[in-house]
């Protein structure tokens, strides 16, 4: 669903154009407060002129209760990815494809194996990668940048591990359609038919601008100087060690880790005894971060007042992020 649309250009221009699409994925463990952080970050590309595209993966949507449905900011775009209509529209879309290229008489029995196939484990991987793509490549012709507010880190990493999965699959589908053509015209050729040398294989065709279109994404995603992922923490035993986990994680498939976002830091002037015996377990934590996660940048955001509901407030955030590179 589509929430947040661009002004009508006036006379204005984007103030920064790289020339090629940035991508930022800010992921963690549910509750740390990724879908604040992503839209702050979003917000702060789009006051500088960057057209913005955020993108919620989670199927727990909350950018539309963060920023409000009525919001209008310019350069900025809003998008929430509907699981059930990706897969619906994936499944649909092979369903055309299988029909168009199979026997009229096989195509009921095309359509049921399909059917069957929705229900299968990895079909909403498969059909969420795939929306995954094509948000991508279409937001190239518009967007400077795109910025993820992924699902809890493991769904995260498991729709991020895709690329190189899909791009193996489709290379074994290749392969095998290719000997499948070449068996055929041999026999083609034993009985003396002629015609289909001409041919053009729609299969392969197919099969193969599908490889293009992952592998392109693929390269995006391991290009670090033009995708970043971001990890929101927040002082507290189980997010730390979630995020060193996830960061191991990430590393083996060479996606490229920007910086440690610790959130919900409570703030140096709250008082009272119960708040001290806090900041005393929190004092541990931030150690801890520090040790474990030396390596990476970090940004503190302290805790708020009251909950992040509106522009105004997510502007007040902004500054916390004036470290990440790319604003």
């Amino acid at each position: 669903m589509l929430l947040n649309f661009f002004k009508k250009r006036e006379k204005e221009e984007a103030v920064k154009d790289t020339g090629k699409l940035e991508i930022t994925f800010f992921g963690g463990k549910g509750g740390v407060g990724k879908t604040t952080c992503s839209a702050t970050f979003a917000f702060s590309l789009a006051e500088k002129g960057v057209r913005t595209l955020l993108v919620s993966t989670d199927p727990a949507h909350s950018l539309a209760d963060l920023i409000g449905k009525a919001e209008v900011i310019p350069y900025l775009r809003i998008h929430e990815l509907d699981t059930s209509e990706a897969v619906e529209r994936y499944l649909n879309e092979v369903k055309q494809n299988l029909e168009r290229l199979t026997a009229p008489d096989l195509r009921k029995e095309v359509e049921r194996q399909v059917d069957f196939a929705a229900v299968s484990p990895g079909a909403e991987e498969a059909a969420l990668f795939d929306e995954f793509t094509k948000i991508l490549l279409e937001a190239e012709k518009e967007y400077a940048h795109v910025v993820f507010d992924t699902a809890p880190t493991g769904h995260t990493l498991r729709l991020l591990s895709l690329p190189e999965i899909m791009e193996v699959w489709m290379d074994g589908m290749l392969s095998q359609r290719k000997k499948s053509q070449e068996m055929q015209q041999m026999l083609d050729n034993i009985a003396g038919v002629q015609e289909r040398d001409e041919r053009v294989d729609d299969v392969y065709h197919l099969l193969y601008k599908r490889r293009e279109r992952f592998s392109q994404v693929k390269d995006w995603l391991l290009d670090g100087d033009r995708t970043s992922f971001y990890f929101v923490l927040n002082p507290e035993r189980l997010p730390i060690l979630e995020t060193e986990k996830a960061i191991n994680l990430l590393k083996k498939h060479h996606i490229s880790i920007g910086s440690l976002i610790v959130n919900r830091v409570l703030p140096k002037d709250v008082d009272g005894e119960f708040l001290a015996k806090r900041r005393e377990q929190e004092k541990e934590y931030l150690h801890e971060i520090e040790i474990r996660f030396s390596k990476f940048n970090k940004i503190y955001i302290p805790m708020q007042p009251t909950d992040v509901t509106k522009v105004d407030e997510l502007k007040k955030l902004t500054r916390y992020f004036s470290d990440i590179s790319c604003i």
